[in-house]
């Protein structure tokens, strides 16, 4: 079954009024989809409605075989997060609460899918460690795993290589490459041009409004893509 969540004529706002308008698209299974745009375009608003936190004002978001609780989701962290004083397994084990409803406690099954998910993202080593002796890039990884403990199906990501070293984002990058094609959809909102050209299949630009929508060859291709990347990065495509 081909899952999909369709944004349809949807506008986004608050009782003080609009921030983003005229949202039409589809996200399909297996799809790996950046969100751009500038700070202030109605990026986060559409990360809560993805989220089934935010109705939209006006139109309408499907959740066509995907539910909103099925999104693992990466925010950006903030420093009192960073210094949270937890071990990397309890963090980890800490996605899997959805899962356990009304037990109180983690079952074997939320403990193996824990301890398979530190090993694809290679930090089964860090997992007595506490969290927040860990580098940046260790703690993204260890909120990834945390992510696909929640689901895996959908990984919503808002900026996950804010603060990380050249290296460390791209280890980090491809691993959530890697992810996608394990056939777990992305959707990632980035400011990083470059990595969104190298990895999206899907390009979704938005402003007060979508200026953009479609495959990342087409935005390339595209007057709207053409001013963002030589804005953005200096160099024409």
């Amino acid at each position: 079954m081909n899952k999909k969540i369709i944004c349809h004529n949807a506008s986004l706002g608050y009782e003080d009024g609009i921030v983003t308008e005229d949202l039409d698209f589809t996200i399909n299974s297996g799809d790996y989809l950046c969100i751009l745009g500038e700070n202030g375009s109605g990026k986060s608003t559409l990360i809560k409605a993805l989220l089934g936190l935010k109705k939209p004002v006006s139109g309408e978001i499907i959740w066509d075989g995907f539910t909103s609780r099925e999104i693992g989701y990466l925010p950006q962290q903030t420093p009192v997060q960073r210094d949270f004083p937890a071990s990397v397994r309890e963090i980890v084990l800490s996605g899997c609460l959805a899962r356990c409803g009304l037990r109180p406690f983690y079952n074997k099954a939320d403990k193996k899918l824990a301890e398979n998910n530190m090993k694809q993202l290679h930090i089964e080593d860090l997992a007595g460690k506490c969290y927040r002796e860990l580098s940046g890039g260790q703690q993204q990884r260890v909120l990834l795993a945390r992510a696909l403990c929640a689901t895996s199906e959908m990984l919503l990501l808002d900026e996950p290589v804010t603060g990380l070293d050249p290296k460390a984002q791209s280890d980090l990058y491809e691993l959530i490459s890697g992810l996608n094609k394990k056939g777990i959809t992305i959707i990632m909102v980035s400011h990083d041009i470059g990595a969104s050209l190298k990895y999206a299949s899907h390009i979704l630009h938005i402003a007060k409004k979508q200026l953009f929508y479609g495959t990342t060859a087409d935005y390339i291709n595209s007057q709207t893509g053409r001013n963002f990347i030589e804005t953005e990065d200096g160099f024409y495509v």
